[in-house]
């Protein structure tokens, strides 16, 4: 392994730590305890949020590679290393730190040079899984044909069966999609901006429909269309995508209308939101940073559409189409709609269990099987099956009895 390899490896993977690939830096899956997204302080969230999901690193020849406790598909957690193939990039878009034209140092890694220093890293044990992207350097599908050698020296050279994401390029064709789909556990596309005309404030020279939203669409027709066999492991790859938040003057009901759709019409497994933070040297460098709850409650509201059966009408948008900052969007539901309507316990369908805060999926069909044995009757019996039943009480009701509440001192 070169020592020049490990030095451009260690600096591209700091590089790519704004590529998001887990959660909010604020919350690990789903909110599980909401009591204080409010409260954090200013250098507290600059913190987290600066750090973006870079959470250890590994040393590999007195090197120090940043690395991420990646959350994938299935829920597992694996260290996960995210690298550039390069640092140049042709495009201007007006966020980006690797744009056109700014001064900044760039680095370019040979196919076989990735493969193999990335592949060393991995066969020691400190790796379980390779996030790649890259700049766009002589057109998207020149870009796609050398991130898709990459992969192909990995898995097929190589060996290599651990886990892999690649990113699909603007302008990418359907058969390099259909190749990296055939290479790789998840593929992403960044939309970046909920529609064409917000895309335009940020990134001027790309094209929303032919460039971004049509190689999703291929990612789902390939998937239904083609026998699942063919996919890498005998199945197709999830499909992310992500949104810079704040810099277009963008809605929250902008991205989560888009998001909705992308769900039910192309297969989105999900997707990820970075709030804007200004960079030195770009278009946008004197454009304020974006609050990052923002991003955070984006996150929310997502996992709501996509996990808990939601609607966007559910959601507790103002009339600017934003979503509350002081108060996560499951909660303000409930206190909207449920606080004078509580839902039964023990007549409540799975979609109405869900609405209430404090029960979650597992939690709902813990308590419809619960229900087979006999009705629910105290918070107890609630607690006993792992509901977090403080948080559900004010909303619900036990045998067709308001649940008593404890007064808080605080």
């Amino acid at each position: 392994m070169l020592m020049d390899d490990l030095n451009k490896l260690a600096m591209t993977a700091d590089a790519a730590r704004f590529e998001a690939t887990g959660e909010s830096p604020l919350c690990g899956g789903f909110i599980r305890d909401t009591r204080r997204t409010s409260g954090y302080t200013p250098s507290e969230l600059r913190d987290r949020f600066s750090r973006r999901g870079i959470s250890n690193h590994i040393e590999v020849n007195g090197r120090k590679i940043p690395i991420q406790n990646a959350v994938m598909p299935g829920g597992r957690r694996i260290p996960l290393l995210k690298a550039m193939l390069t640092t140049a990039c042709e495009r201007d878009c007006h966020y980006c730190g690797f744009r056109a034209g700014r001064d900044e140092r760039r680095i370019t890694f040979k196919p076989e040079g990735m493969a193999k220093t990335y592949h060393n890293i991995f066969q020691a044990g400190l790796l379980d899984g390779l996030f790649l992207s890259s700049g766009v350097f002589a057109g998207g599908p020149n870009t796609q044909n050398h991130m898709l050698d990459v992969a192909e020296i990995l898995r097929v050279k190589l060996g290599y069966r651990g886990y892999l994401h690649l990113k699909i390029m603007p302008g990418a064709e359907r058969d390099q999609i259909m190749r990296a789909m055939q290479l790789a556990d998840r593929i992403s596309i960044n939309l970046e901006a909920p529609n064409p005309d917000r895309l335009s404030c940020l990134a001027p020279a790309k094209k929303f429909t032919d460039e971004l939203l049509q190689p999703l669409g291929w990612i789902e027709e390939i998937r239904r269309s083609t026998p699942a066999y063919r996919g890498w492991g005998g199945r197709w790859p999830s499909s992310t995508t992500q949104f810079v938040v704040g810099p277009a003057g963008e809605s929250d009901l902008e991205i989560l209308s888009t998001v909705s759709k992308l769900h039910q019409t192309h297969g989105l497994g999900r997707a990820f939101f970075e709030a804007f933070t200004p960079v030195q040297g770009t278009p946008l460098e004197n454009h304020p940073a974006e609050n990052p709850l923002r991003e955070h409650r984006l996150y929310q509201a997502s996992f709501l559409l996509r996990d808990y059966q939601f609607d966007l009408e559910d959601l507790p948008f103002t009339h600017e189409g934003r979503l509350p900052i002081s108060t996560d969007p499951k909660l303000a539901y409930a206190r909207n709609t449920l606080a004078e309507t509580p839902i039964e316990v023990n007549l409540a369908d799975r979609t109405e269990l869900l609405r209430v805060p404090g029960i979650g999926p597992r939690g709902a069909d813990v308590i419809l099987r619960s229900r087979q044995h006999g009705r629910i009757r105290y918070l107890s019996d609630l607690r006993k099956i792992g509901i977090m039943a403080e948080r559900a009480a004010p909303y619900i009701t036990l045998d067709g009895h308001r649940v008593p509440q404890q007064l808080r001192l605080f």
